[in-house]
């Protein structure tokens, strides 16, 4: 049983007592109502009960590239962080997750060694729609696609033509399609990125290419009835379009991720490569017009996109934002980075926990996650959201220390998380491997 003078419940935070039963959730009653438990957990005054974090867009990497990321260190980041369920993405592990066969090798990797819950994305490449079935009844949660080079070989991107035939595939056994949504042609008109100055790599991924991509995106998904999701949203401008998708009955829904939401492109110090991303971290006014996306709706979750690579990789020594490799490490930091944003405009704790935990359960289908409510997960974060640190990259878990947030003073900090209503033991891995329909 877990007592605490705030417990965010549905309808807000309250104090409570939570009943919690062989991993789940079998009360929750007023403070003073009296449970009795084995176990009793009692939250400090300054603790809030949270629901664990649910983060859809991992790259964890392992197997094949595992010295950039692995199982093992990216969930005790996540559990560090106060995510309690993530998905794998496809790539950039070797092999990528676009058939059975490869699903079964990543979950073999993982079996031993995930500290939180894992699940898996499969992959929608060209030439690989007779797997898009396979994998969804062997448990993947959807499928990823991009509509522009991968940044790794072996997991090419599709043609325009390609992505509405694989929706129209998905359409079949209402399968999801997430899109990274950028437009090789419009990129390809745009000044290549080369050099240090930050302002030159911002001009290499104009806003153009994401709006460009993401209207193909609505279109297909009109016309197919399928259900489709734009990842890492980092164009305001797009957001019209989204309101308008939306509206009319388009099956669309939308992630944007902290380093669009707490960084900004006048802020970033040329050379400075760990701020690389793609698509990239763009002007103030962009980014405020993100929040007011995710403030009316617009917007529907917000995931970190850890996407972490080897030092050497991010180019340091050279501050060469076009040969650097594209990807923010933050998963460990993503509840903290919001919540010391979301705070200074006035936006509760509790609607930063919509977005980042029963928003990405629902997109996932995750129905036993993302909520303190009888029946679901005994799955929480300890929150002290008051207390504040400084990012130290040495002392996260992620495997390489580099993260754009280094030195940074951030408010908010994960005291403990539990996992089915334990502790997370950071050397015994407890985690279950998820798939969908089964949470």
């Amino acid at each position: 049983m877990i007592r605490g003078r705030a417990v965010l419940t549905p309808d807000g935070p309250a104090p409570a007592e939570v009943g919690i039963n062989d991993g789940v959730i079998t009360a929750v009653v007023p403070l003073g109502a009296g449970l009795e438990g084995g176990t009793l957990i009692e939250l400090a005054d300054d603790e809030t009960l949270l629901p664990g974090l649910v983060d859809t867009h991992v790259h964890v990497n392992e197997p094949g590239r595992t010295e950039w990321e692995g199982f093992a260190s990216a969930t005790r980041a996540a559990a560090a962080g106060g995510v309690t369920t993530l998905i794998d993405m496809p790539l950039n592990s070797i092999p990528p997750t676009v058939d059975v066969a490869a699903l079964d090798t990543k979950r073999a990797a993982a079996a031993s060694q995930a500290y939180v819950d894992v699940g898996f994305w499969g992959g929608a490449v060209p030439g690989n729609a007779a797997q898009l079935q396979p994998l969804h009844e062997a448990g993947v949660f959807g499928f990823k696609c991009f509509l522009v080079h991968s940044g790794v070989d072996e997991f090419p991107h599709l043609e325009p033509a390609e992505m509405e035939a694989d929706l129209a595939e998905l359409k079949r056994f209402d399968g999801l399609l997430i899109v990274h949504a950028e437009n090789p042609a419009v990129l390809g008109q745009a000044p290549a990125a080369a050099g240090a100055r930050y302002t030159d790599f911002l001009a290499s991924r104009p806003a153009a290419a994401e709006d460009t991509a993401i209207t193909q995106v609505i279109n297909a998904a009109r016309r197919t009835g399928a259900r489709a999701h734009i990842l890492h949203l980092s164009s305001a401008d797009a957001l019209p379009l989204i309101a308008d998708a939306k509206a009319d009955g388009v099956r669309l829904t939308v992630e944007t991720c902290p380093h669009y939401l707490t960084l900004a492109a006048e802020q970033i110090p040329d050379g400075a490569t760990a701020f690389k991303c793609c698509p990239p971290i763009r002007g103030d006014d962009n980014r405020e017009r993100l929040w007011q996306g995710l403030m009316d709706g617009t917007i529907d979750c917000i995931v970190s996109d850890h996407s972490p690579s080897t030092l050497d990789l991010k180019a340091l020594d050279s501050g060469d934002f076009g040969l650097a490799w594209g990807g923010v490490s933050s998963l460990q930091l993503g509840l903290a980075l919001i919540w010391t944003e979301a705070r200074t405009r006035g936006v509760p704790l509790e609607q930063v926990v919509q977005w980042m935990s029963a928003a990405p359960a629902r997109l996932a289908g995750l129905e036993a996650k993302g909520g303190i409510i009888p029946g679901r997960d005994a799955d929480f974060a300890v929150f002290a959201a008051e207390d504040t640190f400084t990012v130290d990259p040495a002392a996260l878990q992620h495997k390489n220390p580099i993260t754009p947030y280094a030195g940074s003073e951030l408010t908010g900090v994960v005291r403990r998380t539990l996992l089915a209503g334990a502790d997370v033991d950071p050397l015994v891995p407890r985690g279950r491997l998820l798939r969908r329909g089964e949470s």
